[in-house]
């Protein structure tokens, strides 16, 4: 069975979305206070979905705190509206964002499309390189070495190996630390061509042209 971890503070509207995904073999736990979320022990969930308005902490702080910390896909389900929260919510590292009101079929359609995107990234072919990232010690090692990287390179490669063989916005990186926080899109071009240069030949960092990097090893 999929658990599935939702934090919506509209206890009629949780209800009845978890008595619909029940049909598909998806549990739903609901936590109205988004507190409770946060120490619901989020590693035992396979995917979660994310309210905005929730009483005593902003649903985007949230979603910062999540990814952060875990390793889970997120839905963000809001009536906010505008657009900025959307932008901003995705960039935090939501994976999908979907307006309420929403018709439930379409909220198991996304869910069935993010775990099976989820899936494929995460039990993708063992990686032919020997690169290696250890986010415990904050290291990255190839061919067991540990590379030399400054605190931005670290970042941005980094989140490349957590993304391995898909496609990484410009958007997504810059966002991603605070290390970026007056970066663009140059200062990141000039950090990619340093970390091809420490890679050599065997891993690639390709760059897709208006979207962002993948790296292919």
């Amino acid at each position: 069975m999929t658990n599935i971890l939702m934090i919506e503070d509209d206890a009629e509207y949780a209800s009845l979305l978890s008595d619909f995904l029940a049909k598909y073999n998806l549990k739903v736990t609901n936590y109205e206070d988004p507190y409770l979320g946060l120490s619901a022990g989020i590693e035992k969930y396979d995917l979660l979905i994310l309210d905005l308005t929730l009483p005593n902490m902003d649903g985007l702080e949230v979603c910062r705190e999540v990814v952060s910390k875990y390793d889970i896909p997120i839905i963000i389900s809001s009536a906010r509206s505008d657009l900025s929260d959307k932008v901003l919510g995705l960039q935090l590292g939501a994976d999908d964002y979907l307006p309420k009101p929403y018709d439930p079929q379409e909220m198991y359609a996304r869910i069935i499309s993010l775990l099976r995107r989820y899936k494929k990234v995460h039990n993708n072919e063992e990686p032919t390189s020997d690169l290696v990232l250890n986010e415990t010690q904050e290291e990255i090692t190839l061919h067991a070495e540990p590379l030399a990287l400054t605190p931005a390179e670290y970042v941005v490669l980094r989140l490349l190996i957590k993304n391995r063989n898909s496609t990484v916005s410009k958007e997504q990186i810059l966002y991603d630390s605070e290390v970026f926080e007056y970066g663009t899109d140059g200062s990141l071009a000039v950090i990619i061509n340093r970390l091809r240069k420490k890679l050599g030949d065997e891993v690639s960092i390709k760059t897709v042209r208006g979207v962002g990097y993948r790296l292919l090893s």
